[in-house]
């Protein structure tokens, strides 16, 4: 698979022609984006953006250190304000080519307003803000994660409210109230359905301009973050969930940018709109196979 490294000339005030290239923004300092970045960066600018400026730094310096063109920045997805000033940098260094996003709190590591307005709100934010600013041919994938997949179906008027609200609207709908919402987990799945429905709804609008956007959804896969929660208290019950799994192990960043790759690439060209279950079939058993609860 061939990125996108196209690299654009154009015309300076003092009338040279000067190169301007592709740039690649991604949100979320952690092993997962990185290993997409690093499969999509050759040739391109890359914008690495956290709302820890250390994560951010970290990540580029072992992209810099791997060759790389990279330039951290600091930012807050759930501020349109801030992702606003982030698209106004990568443009100083040429057209949005890529957007990958992989920020977000998990459960254990958040209130329920804090995912709602990170996971959900957050997503929602930067799939307008980006959509508007993307170039003809560009691509974009959003890490969502299995939970999504999780709960109880809702309703086709619950999915499209998900889907369509105004961004600013998001988290007024009743669904999303507090009282309506059980626990960390029970937001965290909302979230990520609501990533799943946005992508699909955004995708429409991005055709317009000629771009695709998709998105991930993840199982158990290592990383630091996935191995403190192994490590912890919840240990069991994910060790549990791989060794159940038709797959019987956890997964790693590489095999999630295996896909990425394709999504961002023109081999996935007639891809849009999508979202992609990578869990080694963990939902599969959640469903029909040993992972079954017990009381449904």
């Amino acid at each position: 698979m061939v990125p996108v490294t196209l690299n654009i000339w154009q015309q300076g005030k003092d009338g040279n022609m000067k190169n301007s290239k592709n740039v690649i923004v991604l949100t979320g300092a952690g092993q997962l984006g990185m290993a997409i970045a690093r499969r999509m960066g050759y040739g391109n600018k890359i914008f690495v953006a956290d709302w820890k400026i250390e994560n951010a730094q970290a990540i580029s310096k072992t992209l810099t250190e791997a060759g790389f063109d990279v330039v951290p920045f600091k930012v807050d997805i759930s501020s349109r304000e801030s992702v606003q000033s982030l698209i106004k940098a990568a443009r100083k260094e040429g057209e949005i080519a890529i957007f990958i996003n992989a920020a977000g709190v998990s459960p254990s590591q958040a209130s329920i307003e804090q995912i709602l307005k990170v996971d959900l709100y957050g997503t929602s934010l930067l799939l307008e803000e980006f959509g508007k600013v993307i170039k003809y041919g560009g691509t974009a994938v959003v890490i969502s994660s299995q939970s999504g997949y999780r709960m109880p179906a809702l309703t086709a008027d619950e999915d499209r409210l998900l889907a369509t609200t105004p961004t600013e609207q998001l988290l007024q709908l009743e669904l999303l109230k507090p009282e309506n919402i059980k626990d960390t987990l029970h937001a965290y799945q909302m979230a990520k359905r609501a990533n799943g429905k946005r992508v699909m709804a955004e995708a429409v609008k991005w055709g317009e301009r000629g771009a695709r956007v998709n998105a991930i959804s993840p199982g158990i896969i290592i990383t630091p973050l996935a191995l403190d929660e192994i490590n912890g208290p919840r240990g069991d019950f994910y060790r549990n969930m791989f060794a159940k799994s038709p797959a019987g192990r956890p997964g790693i960043a590489d095999e999630v940018a295996n896909v990425a790759e394709l999504l961002l690439s023109n081999a996935g060209a007639f891809i849009t709109g999508s979202d992609f279950l990578i869990d080694g079939g963990a939902t599969a058993s959640y469903f029909y196979g040993p992972l079954q609860p017990e009381n449904r």
